[in-house]
Order: structure tokens, then sequence, then C-alpha cells
């Protein structure tokens, strides 16, 4: 395990009978590290995901967090994930959420979970029960959830689907304060503009890592001037048997 790496997965497969949802991919992400799983609806990047933080089991590789094998319960108390579909307790205040989550994970204090909250500047609706709150309030309550328990790794999947775009600007200027403080994230999105935000890319399609690298990066080895044609470049140079 590479000392500089928070996470590494190696040749990781998951099949679902026939369906190959995640073939062979292996990746390395940094500590402090924003990094970009990029990739259309059904690519894999939620198993990829699941996989990364042991709620499935790979049918064939590995994958370690922090230098140990995963699953780890020791480990997960250390990790954020933030799910695409809502995990809130709509008859719970967003506080109590929060609260919920934090001891969940084994780490609560008080002062984290009234960070969180401001942090999200969620201060105000704070003992609103979530079954009243718009769908942009909730994936604030959510990210609070998240980070409520100061973890080093975030594995968010999909956390801007939904959001106004002045909430999506919001988060990713949350997101590179974390990553500032030494928090390394992984998120998922299908949305290329979203991208450039990212220190590393990985573009996923049919379940496979077709390439990794910055955005100036993978648009250079394309030749390409946008994101989107540099992933079709990959996708269709793939499809063709070429080399990356």
């Amino acid at each position: 395990m590479n000392s500089n790496m928070i996470l590494e997965t190696d040749e990781i497969c998951k099949h679902f009978g026939n369906i190959q949802a995640v073939n062979g991919v292996s990746l390395s992400v940094g500590h402090g590290e924003i990094y970009g799983l990029l990739g259309p609806n059904g690519s894999g990047k939620t198993t990829l995901i699941r996989l990364v933080i042991g709620l499935l089991r790979p049918t064939s590789g590995s994958v370690r967090l922090m230098g140990e094998r995963v699953p780890n319960k020791a480990i997960l108390a250390h990790v954020g994930y933030m799910t695409q579909a809502s995990a809130l307790y709509e008859e719970l205040t967003v506080a109590e959420n929060v609260t919920f989550f934090a001891r969940m994970f084994g780490r609560y204090d008080p002062a984290w979970v009234k960070e969180a909250i401001e942090l999200v500047d969620l201060h105000s609706r704070s003992r609103s029960l979530v079954r009243t709150l718009s769908g942009g309030l909730r994936q604030r309550t959510s990210l609070a959830c998240t980070l409520a328990h100061k973890p080093r790794l975030l594995l968010l999947d999909e956390p801007t689907v939904g959001v106004d775009p002045l909430l999506r600007v919001t988060f990713w200027s949350y997101f590179r304060q974390l990553a500032e403080s030494g928090v390394t994230l992984i998120v998922s999105s299908h949305v290329m503009d979203e991208a450039e935000r990212c220190d590393r890319l990985g573009f996923l399609r049919q379940g496979k890592l077709l390439a990794e690298g910055s955005a100036n990066e993978l648009r250079r080895r394309a030749g390409s001037g946008t994101l989107e044609e540099a992933f079709l470049y990959f996708g269709s140079e793939k499809v063709a048997g070429g080399s990356q």
C-alpha cells in the first residue's frame, strides 16, 4: 500500500449474474484529493462506491482504505458516504438526523454536529422536521449528516442531482474547503462541467475505467476541446481495442 494513497483498488470486479457492473478497475486516490468518477447513468459509479465502502463484496480484486483491507468496521468510522437517494428520517428534525448519523459512526461530538449544520447554512432550520424541507434543503441535510463525524474520506454519489445552480456552486465550495483541510473526496457525477472542479478524473463506461487524469490532461491526450469530446474519444478507443 502506498502511504500517500488513502484508497487503492486492484483489478476490482463485480458481476450480477451476466451483468459486469464493475470490470477490472484499478485506481489510487491520494490524501486531500478530489477525485471525480465521471460517466453516464449505468456506467458502474454507484456500484464502485459501494465496493469501496464495503457495502458490496467484489467478485474479484481487492480494496484498501487507509492501508486496511475492506470491509473493516474500524475504518468506516473515518468514512462519510452520501448516497444518491436520501437516507434521512422524515419525522426527525435536521439536528436530530445529523446527531443520529454521528452517533451511528461512533464519533459524536455536539460541537461537530453544530459545525456541520452551520457549514451547510441550516442553523435556522435545525429544529425543522425533514418532511417539511424542500429538496435542496434535504440535500444540505444529507451533506451535514455525512460531515458530522469528521471523516477523512468522503464518498459522494451524485451529490448535486436535483439541486439548483446556486446550491451546486455552494456544495463545490464546501468540497474544495474540505480538500484543502486534508479530507479526500470521491465524487460521482455525469455532469461534465462539475468535472472541471476535480483534481483528477476517472472516465467510467460499462464498468470499465477508460482513462484517468486531470481535465486538462484528458483533453490534451484526446486532442479535444471539451471533456465530452474526450470521453467519446476514450470510449471509442476502448471499443476499437486501442490503448490509453
